[in-house]
């Protein structure tokens, strides 16, 4: 199993941070790979058990996620990757938390998964999805406050 884990300080204060990430189905809005989200089926988005598909930037498919949990008191959601898509992911489920960094309006922003690589190259995806999704997503995160 890997366990995948990232951390940063986001230089935006928690409270905005969090309203844009909570909206399950505006991934395209701030992480460079997500483009043309759709919620399937009906659902709401932001109901638990929705399920988000969205098409990867660099064209090789779209991956569909399930919203686990979301919490606005601890400012925390989880969610699955369903099989099927173009990463080789089995097992993949995901929490994000954001926490008020109280001396400087800031805020620190947490984001693990726990998967298996269907291919065998856990190396390659534990260093991709920790560095790729995790950092290289908050920090468009971030800069998308700034444009």
């Amino acid at each position: 199993m890997i366990k995948a884990y990232s951390s940063t300080i986001i230089t935006v204060p928690v409270d905005q941070v969090w309203e844009r990430v909570r909206n399950f189905n505006g991934l395209p809005n701030w992480h460079p790979a997500a483009t043309d989200s759709r919620i399937e089926d009906g659902r709401a988005n932001g109901e638990v058990g929705c399920i988000r598909n969205f098409a990867l930037t660099d064209g090789s498919g779209r991956i569909r996620e399930t919203l686990l949990s979301i919490s606005d008191p601890d400012r925390t959601l989880s969610y699955d990757m369903l099989p099927g898509g173009p990463l080789p992911f089995v097992n993949y489920v995901a929490k994000m938390k954001f926490s008020a960094i109280t001396d400087r309006e800031e805020t620190f922003a947490e984001w693990w998964a726990d998967f298996e690589a269907g291919d065998g190259q856990t190396d390659h995806w534990h260093q991709f999805v920790e560095k790729d999704v995790f950092l290289g997503g908050y920090a468009a995160l971030e800069a998308s406050f700034k444009s």
